[in-house]
């Protein structure tokens, strides 16, 4: 029963995702939306759809579906790949910071909302195991990595104070959506439909946004080399710890430190062999700085996600 609705749940997640992404490639091909579309699109995700997704997304959560064994497990495994991708990328590969930074978001941030909703309902039957993943990425992962690219990814000259380094994740608009969503969902308010709908409705165009971006990005995609101070090196080290290593550590944790089993176990290792998050785009093209390895990425996890998720099916299901 359980491969039957994982064939379905996969098919259908992919689906979706590969229709939206060729569209997003036929606008980038026929020029109809301009040459700064993938840039501007990106930005509009960037400062307006992300922020109002999480807003409304964490404002109507039951916070009490976060604190699980799941937020260990999430926090644990993606944590220790983005070190990991770090340490290599700047010892080995003598990577500049911001790509070694756009490389460990590549490597660690699991596409927790477009491609693991249709898993998580058709898959899983439970929506409620994409919540601690997704409150980690927003809450910790992200504001790390985007203070990291706000304090090196500027020209010198323009290198922040002691006291704009601590604020600049408050400045942040994904960050403070996540902080104002958290806040409005622990003091129990429950605001006016009149404004989370608004919210919603630009929260809903997120998702196909940051795809139509993606979408036009393939238009100059080139696997072999990034040439953008990455190399195939860069995007093979994030493929293999994304797709091997990032599954590998969630089975460990979860059964033999946390002795999970059966459907939980299974579930956890499902989100774990999800692709690279676009998110890891979008930051990329609003900073200028490894873009096309966060691109390679999505493409290259995205399609080998496919087989991977059949292959835990096969041996968890």
């Amino acid at each position: 029963m359980i491969e039957s609705s994982l064939v379905s749940g996969v098919l259908q997640g992919f689906t979706v995702i590969f229709i939206v992404v060729g569209v997003g490639y036929l606008l980038g091909r026929s020029g109809v939306a301009g040459p700064e579309a993938q840039a501007v699109l990106s930005r509009v995700v960037f400062f307006v759809l992300t922020p109002a997704l999480l807003l409304y997304s964490l404002a109507t959560t039951d916070i009490s579906q976060v604190w699980t064994s799941s937020l260990a497990i999430g926090a644990a495994s993606a944590s220790t790949i983005a070190v990991v991708y770090v340490i290599v990328a700047r010892l080995w590969l003598r990577r500049a910071v911001p790509e070694a930074v756009v490389g460990a978001l590549s490597a660690s941030y699991v596409n927790s909302v477009n491609l693991a909703v249709p898993i998580a309902v058709f898959v899983l039957h439970d929506a409620s195991f994409i919540a601690p993943l997704l409150m980690y990425q927003v809450m910790l992962l992200q504001p790390i990595c985007l203070t990291a690219l706000d304090l090196t990814a500027r020209p010198h000259a323009e290198r922040m104070s002691l006291l704009q380094s601590i604020i600049t994740p408050f400045r942040n608009p994904i960050v403070m959506a996540g902080i104002a969503g958290l806040v409005i969902s622990l003091v129990g308010w429950h605001p006016p439909k009149a404004i989370l709908e608004p919210i919603n409705m630009l929260g809903n165009a997120s998702v196909p946004g940051a795809l139509l971006a993606f979408g036009i990005s393939l238009t100059a995609l080139s696997v072999d080399t990034a040439g953008d101070g990455t190399d195939w090196r860069d995007l093979a080290l994030v493929t293999v710890l994304k797709m091997i290593v990032q599954p590998v550590l969630v089975f460990v944790v979860a059964k033999y430190l946390l002795d999970q089993s059966g459907h939980r176990l299974f579930a956890e290792v499902v989100l774990a062999a999800l692709p690279t998050a676009q998110n890891a785009l979008i930051i990329a093209t609003r900073y200028q700085r490894g873009m096309v390895l966060a691109r390679n990425a999505g493409l290259v996890t995205t399609l080998l996600s496919i087989p991977a998720i059949a292959l835990v099916a096969g041996l968890l299901g």
